[in-house]
């Protein structure tokens, strides 16, 4: 596989705090939903790719060690939603919700919590 943020893959992606991180993986899950609703499944699984291996890089990030189980099960859910049967019933929206308070938190430099259900 190659990778697609050659630049980020090579230190780039360490250097961003774990909000900016996930930030920049809820733009390409953005993405890939917005494709989706749009019907345009090539464009979607691109975007979704893309944001799996920014994912793959923040589960690889040595400072995030304490939060991979947290890191991984997104990554599950995703795969699930896109992918899968949609065994965790995700709807796009609470993944938007989720992502966008990442974003949020990034810019504002403050912590994140979670969207209920």
């Amino acid at each position: 596989m190659s990778l697609m943020h050659r630049e980020l893959a090579a230190g780039r992606w360490n250097a961003l705090s774990l909000l900016e991180q996930m930030g920049h993986v809820g733009s390409e899950v953005e993405r890939a939903l917005q494709w989706k609703k749009k019907n345009n499944p090539e464009y979607c699984l691109r975007a979704l790719e893309r944001a799996l291996e920014l994912l793959d890089l923040t589960l690889g990030s040595p400072k995030n060690r304490f939060r991979l189980k947290e890191i991984a099960r997104t990554r599950e859910v995703l795969v699930d939603y896109f992918y899968g049967e949609n065994q965790f019933l995700t709807s796009a929206e609470f993944l938007s919700r989720y992502f966008l308070q990442f974003a949020i938190a990034a810019r504002q430099g403050t912590a994140v919590v979670p969207p209920s259900r």
